[in-house]
C-alpha cells in the first residue's frame, strides 16, 4: 500500500513538472502560424503561456515573433511546427521586454544559435541578472533550460531583415507606448503585422509600464499600415477588426480622464467616477483596469493637448 502511494505521488509530481501545452499552430496569413495564449494572468495551471507568439516560414527557414515566456513552451511550439515543415529557424524578433514574450529565446539560441533581435530594454534585464516575474510564478523544473539571454541585435530604428525571400520590417514606436520601448513587425508580403502589447483584444491591456499618449500614437502609426492579418500580444481576433477594442479602450480612458480632471476630481476619487465599464466582460477587467486608470491620472492630470 504504502508503495503505491509513493509511486503515485511520483507521478503526479512527474505530471507537474512535465508540463504538456497541448499546442495547436493557428494559421492566420500565408506562411504564418500562430500559438495564441491564454486571457489570463501567467499562472502554474497555464504553465504562463498566456501571450502568442509566431512563426513565418520563409524559404530557407522559420522566422519566430516573439518567443513565449520560457524554454519548454519554446521547444514544444517548435515540436509542433515541425509537422508542418522541418526548417531551422534563423531569427527571433522580440517586439518588447516583458518576460512572457522573450524568455523563450534560450531554446532558439541553444537549438539553432538563432539571431535574436529586438528592444534594449531586453539586454538591460539580462545585464542585471534580476530573475522576472514567471520564474517566480513556475517551478524550477518548469523553467528548466530557460536562461536570460542576451539579444544580438538591438533595433534603434525601422530596420528591414530579409530571410530567404521574404522581408520583415521592424519599426520601433519612439515613446514609451505599452512599455519604455516598443515596437511592431510588418510583413509586407503577407501583408501581416505584428503588434505586441501594444494592441490586445478580448482581455483589458495592463497599462502598469505604458503611457495612454504614447500607446494612441503607436495605435496610429499600425493604423497607417496596409494589412490584413494583425497577430495581437494577446487575444484571439487576427482580422481587420484585430486592433477596434485597444483603440476604443484607450480612446475612452483619456476622454474619461482628462473630463474628471477638468470637474477637479482628485486621484482618491478617479475610480469612483471612471469606469470603462463597457469592457467589464473582458477577462482581467477585475484585476488590471483600475489600476489603469488610476495611472491614467496621473500621466494626464497635467496634460495639455497637442
Amino acid at each position: 500500500m504504502i508503495k503505491k502511494i509513493f509511486l503515485l505521488l511520483i507521478f503526479s509530481v512527474s505530471a507537474i513538472f512535465a508540463f504538456d501545452y497541448n499546442l495547436k499552430p493557428k494559421k492566420v496569413a500565408n506562411n504564418t502560424w500562430c500559438f495564441l495564449g491564454n486571457l489570463d494572468m501567467p499562472r502554474v495551471s497555464n504553465g504562463a503561456f498566456m501571450s502568442n507568439f509566431c512563426y513565418v516560414k520563409t524559404s530557407k527557414a522559420y522566422v519566430v515573433i516573439d518567443s513565449g515566456s520560457n524554454y519548454n513552451l519554446a521547444k514544444q511550439a517548435y515540436e509542433q511546427m515541425t509537422k508542418i515543415e522541418k526548417l531551422p529557424v534563423a531569427k527571433v524578433l522580440n517586439t518588447h521586454g516583458h518576460d512572457d514574450h522573450w524568455l523563450g529565446n534560450s531554446f532558439y539560441k541553444d537549438e539553432f544559435n538563432s539571431e535574436l533581435i529586438g528592444t534594449q530594454s531586453i539586454n538591460e534585464q539580462v545585464k542585471l541578472g534580476h530573475k522576472p516575474r514567471v520564474f517566480h510564478v513556475l517551478s524550477k523544473e518548469q523553467m528548466k533550460n530557460t536562461k536570460l539571454t542576451s539579444l544580438d541585435k538591438v533595433i534603434n530604428e525601422t530596420t528591414t531583415i530579409k530571410v530567404g525571400n521574404t522581408e520583415f520590417i521592424m519599426i520601433p514606436v519612439g515613446v514609451k507606448a505599452h512599455t519604455s520601448e516598443d515596437l511592431f513587425v510588418y510583413v509586407p508580403q503577407n501583408k501581416a503585422l505584428f503588434t505586441g502589447d501594444i494592441v490586445m483584444n478580448g482581455r483589458v491591456t495592463s497599462n502598469r509600464d505604458g503611457s495612454v499618449i504614447g500607446t494612441l500614437k503607436a495605435l496610429e502609426m499600425i493604423q497607417s499600415k496596409q494589412w490584413n492579418t494583425l497577430v495581437p500580444g494577446h487575444g484571439y481576433d487576427t482580422s481587420k477588426t484585430a486592433i477596434d477594442e485597444t483603440v476604443k479602450y484607450f480612446t475612452l480612458l483619456k476622454q474619461r480622464v482628462l473630463e474628471a480632471v477638468e470637474e477637479d476630481v482628485g486621484a482618491e476619487n478617479i475610480n469612483k467616477l471612471v469606469k470603462l465599464e463597457e469592457f467589464k466582460d473582458k477577462a482581467l477587467y477585475e484585476e488590471l483596469n483600475s489600476r489603469n486608470i488610476f495611472d491614467a491620472y496621473g500621466e494626464l492630470e497635467f496634460y495639455e493637448e497637442e
